[in-house]
């Protein structure tokens, strides 16, 4: 037996994104959005509502950064969440995350958070979609595997329970891709 719960934008996992961008004089803000993913194979997308301080430096700047929030940064990343940079213009600094130029965009790359897609505005939608040309992903060597790889174990990525407003951290492997299917055959 199922239970219905109507239409909703509840899914999982939901990606917790913390958008960075420069406004017009080089200061650097974030926000944290749930709403996004891949949108091609060199695009990504996030849901950013028009009012935030980070969507106007995202379209005045033409670029940002998707920083994945981990397992060791979730107070910081609900911050960034919860306060505004149109009210609170120092938020990153009491996030405590710093910068660094990305080397491909002119957007931040936030040095706290290990994973970073860094992007080229494309388009941003009235309704609030913003697309961006994937330019790099830049992944902090400590959570690199053996292989040289991302370690999901070592990330530590979190995803956003919308229906317990909760913060869960991925990582468990519990198949192969492309091959366990094949079983089936």
């Amino acid at each position: 037996m199922r239970k219905n719960f109507g239409a909703q934008s509840d899914i999982y996992p939901m990606p917790v994104f913390i958008v960075a961008a420069y406004d017009e004089e080089g200061k650097p803000n974030c926000m944290n959005a749930a709403w996004g993913g891949i949108y091609d194979s060199k695009q990504i997308m996030v849901c950013l509502s028009h009012g935030h301080k980070t969507t106007k430096n995202i379209i005045a700047t033409k670029a940002f950064t998707v920083n994945i929030a981990d397992a060791k940064h979730v107070v910081e990343a609900d911050y960034v969440g919860v306060a505004s940079g149109n009210n609170e213009p120092d938020k990153m600094k009491k996030a405590g995350f710093t910068v660094t130029k990305s080397d491909f965009v002119n957007a931040p790359v936030i040095n706290e958070l290990p994973m970073a897609v860094e992007c080229k505005l494309l388009k941003f939608n009235e309704d609030g979609i913003c697309i961006g040309e994937i330019v790099n992903i830049s992944v902090d060597e400590k959570v690199l595997g053996d292989d040289g790889l991302v370690a999901p174990e070592k990330l530590e990525a979190i995803t956003f329970d919308p229906y317990h407003n909760a913060y869960l951290k991925l990582g468990e492997k519990v198949g192969n891709a492309f091959s366990d299917g094949k079983k089936l055959k």
